[in-house]
């Protein structure tokens, strides 16, 4: 495992300067006998782009999704009511290939698709349609695919995770910590692992209960894997999940919580703590800039912390514990200048397949280095899945 690992290290630094993280893109491309042809850009009155989401745009995966969309059209000078045509309620199915035939007909130069199962249905379509854009949130094949007009795109949002790790570390009595996670794919373990270590890193006693919904949104799922951590003794629950249900059934049963995508203080005052959120406007001001200047979107795009790409919602002052803002800052300062590695060893655990990981200390896996999509899917000592 070791020697896995420092392999992948190693690729991670030959990489460096490539698109894999936000590479520098150019207005030239490579035209037949090796010359290259500037690329015409597209007049801003008349860019018009679909946004594909997964569920309602009120839950608050989606509606972050909308909020970067409508930041970028503003900082570009684009109207987001005439210009966006939103698909929401999109299934990981076949409603996904209906809504991208409608949004081609529609006009749109661009389309973009927030959620991991749209992924085949987007490439599928890339190659009959050259001319437009298929950029796809949370995938990872448009990163080796031979095609120049798909497009991946996250961020580095276990940072974000690890240092609201912090806040729910230092809050817990209990030392028992419950993540109510959608399904059991590398982007979730990688966040929830994130979160754990987070909390480690400054309560070394902390435990984590993990209970999976096997659905990216249900209401009514999240609230009830809450409420069963909350009676296994769980004093701080977190959510890789899209409505703010874990938060609430925390309000509700007295104990805290930590959000994602949303700021969840609105709806649990006295139990939010603070939420990791993705900057999903800082891909689509660079995706829409650069069809606007006629320049090459990076196939895979992956924006950190420090570069703003994720960060924390306003942590709720009245109840977080004390030294919790000057620990989080300080673990942020470590993250951007390298002195602190996320995934770092003494670390050990056990994916799907069996495949053992066993971080010495002084290693370290290597999350999102030579891909946008989280590949960390580990379940690492102290964390226990319970479904």
């Amino acid at each position: 495992m070791k020697k896995r690992i420092l392999a992948l290290l190693m690729a991670g630094m030959l990489t460096v300067g490539l698109a894999a993280c936000g590479g520098e893109t150019s207005g030239e491309t490579e035209a037949p006998g090796g010359e290259t042809a500037e690329t015409a850009g597209i007049a801003a009155e008349d860019l018009k782009v679909g946004l594909i989401l997964v569920g309602e745009a009120a839950d608050a995966y989606n509606k972050n999704h909308i909020e970067g969309m409508q930041a970028a059209c503003e900082a570009l000078g684009l109207d987001y009511d005439t210009q966006v045509v939103v698909k929401t309620n999109i299934g990981e199915d076949s409603t996904c290939a209906d809504a991208i035939g409608e949004l081609i007909d529609a006009g749109c130069q661009a389309i973009f698709a927030d959620s991991f199962g749209h992924e085949q249905y987007m490439v599928e379509a890339a190659p009959d349609y050259p001319d437009i854009q298929f950029c796809h949130a949370t995938g990872f094949q448009s990163a080796a695919d031979d095609l120049d007009n798909t497009h991946n795109y996250f961020a580095k949002i276990y940072e974000a995770r690890y240092l609201a790790g912090i806040a729910a570390g230092l809050k817990t009595e209990s030392n028992v910590l419950g993540y109510v996670a959608a399904k059991p794919y590398a982007e979730v373990i990688s966040g929830y692992t994130a979160f754990y270590l987070g909390a480690k890193s400054v309560n070394p006693d902390v435990t984590m209960l993990v209970n999976y919904t096997n659905e990216w949104s249900d209401a009514t799922k999240e609230a009830t894997n809450a409420q069963a951590l909350i009676d296994q003794g769980c004093d701080v629950i977190s959510q890789h999940s899209d409505t703010s249900a874990p938060a609430t059934t925390a309000e509700t049963n007295g104990v805290f919580a930590v959000g994602y995508n949303d700021d969840m203080i609105s709806v649990a005052p006295n139990a939010a703590l603070v939420s990791a959120r993705i900057n999903w406007g800082a891909y689509y001001e660079y995706a829409l800039n650069c069809l606007l200047a006629g320049e090459a979107i990076d196939q895979d795009w992956c924006g950190s912390y420090a570069e703003g790409a994720c960060y924390l919602s306003d942590l709720n002052e009245a109840i977080i514990a004390d030294g919790t803002k000057e620990a989080i800052e300080a673990a942020a300062a470590g993250i951007a200048d390298g002195s602190i590695q996320v995934f770092a060893g003494p670390l050990y655990g056990v994916n799907a397949d069996g495949e053992e990981l066993n971080l010495a200390e002084g290693e370290f896996y290597p999350e999102n280095e030579t891909s946008s999509a989280p590949s960390f899917a580990y379940i690492v000592d102290g964390i226990t899945v319970l479904s």
